[in-house]
């Protein structure tokens, strides 16, 4: 019988990206099942904007077998209840993207319907805001890990993680190499392709060497050594909805206590992220280059830092769109050299998140079967296309018209996958989606409301139930609530007794 197995998986490039995909290959497969290789090149830096991250980044964690606390310690990390945007949807306005649900549902329906009816028939019915336990406990700086007891308010609990990526990568690194994973710290000069079928060889690396391989996990940033340089894969260009193209970060001093949300504010060509760790706050201005000078755009991004500055603003360009197929022949590229949408809604980590562990789903052998080859572009395109039409919202979901820039995002056209939901939301505030979205039903309700998109009705459903025990029902949740957050310790008192980095993290 045939040995089809693969003998040698090679990851092109450290970062984030490959220390995660070679965390997860060497943590699913058997010890001695096939060598798991790593090159990187020591000159090459990390872009490391991605400090932020969304709750699936739990199920990581819980698969690799991460100990949170551990895992905070060593990452200087605090956590994340949701995200703050200011000057969205016009000057002066602000709202909350929860990472947990509104409410409890009601009839069958999700609670924003009956939210909207009490306002519709003049109920007391509060804010939005009101009904989110994550964002009353943001607001009062408290924290808890969710209860496992689903009578227990604080089951209501989700959080994500801001994190030192930089720390991030060589906690994965310790974990993979522990795993068996060699690195190499060499620099690739030339990939070699099979002269019959096209796919990667080998890598000759700039000691002499030849790096031989089954499986390539290209994870070399923008530029795609493999999947664009060596296969001409072909790039998918969203710069038409998305039009930002440049970033500058810049660390600052941390003050005061850590919040429990990213930050963003939107500017006149784009917008502004602050992210507070443990030891330091790490800022960014990302903008449209069309609408505004690199000069210019570091000035807005270094007078709006709370703190003292710790080193000049780095830049970074970037177009944002998807690589035209995720796996081409044997080689899969995962975050930068997959796509980049941007960092708004910090769907960068967990993308590679979704993209090495859908491989495994689909791990091949060495004879890559076309047809898993297959499915699995199609389920990395719809989850780019998914994220990508989230973070189109925001732009476009606004009424500011005090600068080019808005006024472009504002009136440009939108993907039909969007205006759909748009429309949807209009109607009758229905959110449609799968279970499995990686943004559900509470976020597009957050953002559309959040940036004025008010619905023109509500699911007749909602009208079942009489008023007076709707009202009833609504008070009871509210009060819930509220004393669900005063049973909390503070964000900081929690660090303090549970995670609290080490000296020498930093």
């Amino acid at each position: 019988m045939t040995d089809n197995r693969l003998k040698r998986i090679v990851i092109v490039g450290g970062g984030t990206a490959g220390w995660m995909a070679a965390a997860v290959i060497s943590k699913s497969l058997r010890p001695g099942y096939c060598a798991i290789e790593l090159v990187e090149s020591p000159e090459i830096g990390t872009v490391g904007v991605g400090e932020a991250t969304i709750p699936p980044i739990q199920a990581l964690n819980r698969q690799l077998g991460i100990d949170e606390d551990e895992f905070v310690r060593r990452t200087q990390a605090t956590f994340k209840l949701g995200i703050q945007f200011q000057n969205w949807g016009s000057l002066g306005n602000e709202y909350v993207h929860p990472f947990s649900t509104y409410g409890a549902d009601l009839e069958g329906l999700h609670f924003h319907h009956h939210w909207l009816r009490a306002k519709a028939n003049g109920i007391e019915a509060g804010s939005l805001d009101d009904y989110s336990l994550v964002i009353q406990a943001m607001k009062a700086g408290k924290f808890a890990r969710p209860s496992q007891d689903p009578r227990n308010v604080l089951s209501r609990m989700a959080h994500a993680f801001h994190f030192d990526a930089s720390l991030y990568g060589a906690f994965l690194r310790d974990m993979a190499m522990g795993r068996g994973v060699r690195r190499h710290e060499r620099k690739i000069v030339g990939v070699n392709l099979n002269s019959e079928t096209g796919f990667v060889e080998s890598l000759s690396l700039d000691n002499g060497e030849t790096l031989a391989g089954d499986l390539f996990i290209d994870c070399s940033g923008f530029r795609g050594l493999l999947i664009e340089g060596a296969l001409q894969t072909g790039y998918e260009d969203w710069s038409h909805w998305l039009p930002v193209d440049r970033a500058q970060a810049v660390p600052c001093e941390a003050v005061g206590a850590p919040t429990l949300y990213t930050k963003s504010t939107a500017h006149d060509a784009g917008w502004q992220w602050r992210i507070q760790l443990q030891h330091r706050t790490g800022n960014g201005h990302v903008y449209c280059s069309s609408f505004t000078t690199d000069e210019a755009a570091r000035d807005t991004l270094m007078a709006n830092l709370d703190g003292k500055p710790l080193a000049e603003p780095r830049m970074l360009r970037f177009l944002t769109g998807r690589r035209k197929k995720a796996w081409n022949k044997n080689v899969v590229c995962l975050g930068l050299a997959s796509g980049f949408i941007e960092p708004l809604e910090s769907t960068s980590i967990h993308l590679v998140q979704t993209g090495v562990t859908t491989l495994m789903s689909f791990f091949p052998d060495l004879r890559f079967d076309q047809t898993d080859i297959d499915k699995y572009n199609a389920i990395i395109q719809e989850e780019y296309e998914h994220a990508r039409d989230f973070v189109i919202l925001h732009y476009h979901a606004t009424q500011r018209d005090d600068s080019e820039f808005w006024n472009h995002v504002r009136t440009m056209s939108i993907p039909d996958s969007l205006k759909t939901r748009v429309d949807l939301f209009r109607s009758r505030a229905r959110v449609w989606g799968k279970q499995e979205d990686l943004f559900a039903f509470t976020s597009w309700v957050a953002v559309m409301l959040g940036q004025g998109i008010m619905p023109s009705g509500y699911d007749p459903m909602a009208d079942q139930k009489p008023l007076a025990e709707l009202a009833t029902k609504l008070e009871g949740m509210r009060g819930v609530i509220q004393r669900g957050v005063a049973s909390m310790p503070t964000h900081q008192q929690f660090i303090d007794r549970h995670c609290r980095a080490y000296d020498d993290a930093a």
